[in-house]
C-alpha cells in the first residue's frame, strides 16, 4: 500500500516513524502526489488539513488526520485526541481498511470561486480573532491562543450588520458574530455549533447576536461547553445553504483561513471525504 506523508508547518517527519508498518510504504511528497496514492497521512493542524482538501475530495483517498499542529478541532471531530490514538486507528486499517468513514464538506461560493472547508467558516468577531491568533507564534496558540485573540479583540469590536438568507431560516439584523458549521468546533476546542456533526447532510449556523461586551465577556467560556446556545440574542438553526451579507463587507474564516469577503455562499457537499475513524 502506498501512502503519502504530508507534514503541516509545526509537525517534525520523525513523528511518521511509528506508522511504519510491515508492507506499507510511506512516501514524502505534495498534494500532486495524491492521485497516485492509495492513502494519506496528514501530520498537522486544521489549516493543513484545509490546504489539501481539494486533492482529497477530488481522488476520494483515504485521509488519516494526525493532531499535530497548533489547532487540531478537525482530528479531535474525529475522534482523535492524540497521535497515539491516531496510530491505533492506522493499525487497524492497515490490518483490515474497516474503519473508513464518509463525511461532509462545507464550501464557500465567491464569484464562482469554490473554498472548501472542514469545520467551521466565520465571520465578525471570530474572524478578527482568527486573524490576530494567525499571528501568534504557534506554542501560544496552541495554549487558548484563540481565547486570547478574542478577549483583545473584543476591546474594540463593534457588532455588524448581517443579512442572513438560508433555506430554512434567515437574520438581519447586528451581530457579533455568524458561524456556520460542518465540525462541531474551532480554535481550540470552542463548542460554536455543538450540534454539528460531519454526515448528517446539514450545516449548523450560530449568530451571536448585538448584546453588551460584558455579556459577550461571560458567553466566552461558556463556549467551550456549547452553552452559549441557549442564551437570548443567540440564534441558532440548520440549513443546506447560505447566503451571508454584511455592511461593511467583512472577511470570512474558513478553518482559521482567510476565505473572501462577504457577500458570499455557503453550502454543503454530502459524502466528499473519506477519513480514516478510530478502530
Amino acid at each position: 500500500m502506498k501512502t503519502l506523508v504530508l507534514f503541516g508547518p509545526t509537525a517534525s517527519p520523525r513523528a511518521a516513524g511509528p506508522f511504519h508498518i510491515e508492507g506499507v510504504e510511506l512516501i514524502s511528497g505534495t498534494e500532486r502526489d495524491i492521485p497516485a496514492s492509495d492513502a494519506v497521512l496528514i501530520f498537522g493542524g486544521d489549516g493543513t488539513i484545509h490546504r489539501y482538501l481539494p486533492e482529497l475530495h477530488a481522488h476520494r483517498i483515504p485521509v488519516l488526520v494526525v493532531p499535530a499542529g497548533s489547532g487540531n478541532d478537525f482530528a479531535r471531530s474525529l475522534g482523535f485526541h492524540s497521535e497515539k490514538a491516531a496510530l491505533q486507528a492506522w493499525r487497524q486499517y492497515c490490518a483490515g481498511r474497516n474503519n473508513v468513514r464518509e463525511i461532509d464538506l462545507g464550501f464557500i461560493d465567491k464569484d464562482g470561486k469554490k473554498i472548501l472547508f472542514c469545520c467551521v467558516a466565520g465571520a465578525g468577531l471570530d474572524a478578527r480573532t482568527n486573524a490576530r491568533a494567525n499571528r501568534m507564534p504557534p506554542w501560544l496558540r496552541r495554549r487558548a491562543g484563540y481565547l486570547i485573540a478574542g478577549l483583545r479583540e473584543l476591546a474594540g469590536f463593534r457588532p455588524i450588520q448581517f443579512e442572513v438568507t438560508t433555506d430554512t431560516a434567515g437574520y438581519s439584523g447586528r451581530a457579533f458574530l455568524v458561524a456556520v458549521g460542518n465540525a462541531h468546533r474551532y480554535g481550540g476546542g470552542m463548542k460554536v455549533v455543538p450540534r454539528a456533526r460531519l454526515d448528517d447532510g446539514w450545516l449548523d449556523v450560530c449568530i451571536v447576536g448585538e448584546m453588551s461586551r460584558i455579556k459577550v465577556l461571560f458567553c466566552l467560556p461558556t463556549i467551550f461547553f456549547g452553552a452559549h446556545i441557549r442564551l437570548r440574542g443567540v440564534e441558532y438553526f440548520q440549513a443546506r445553504k447560505v447566503r451571508l451579507d454584511s455592511a461593511p463587507g467583512m472577511e470570512l474564516y474558513a478553518d482559521g483561513e482567510p476565505a473572501g469577503l462577504t457577500p458570499l455562499d455557503i453550502g454543503l457537499v454530502p459524502r466528499a471525504l473519506k477519513v480514516i475513524v478510530p478502530a
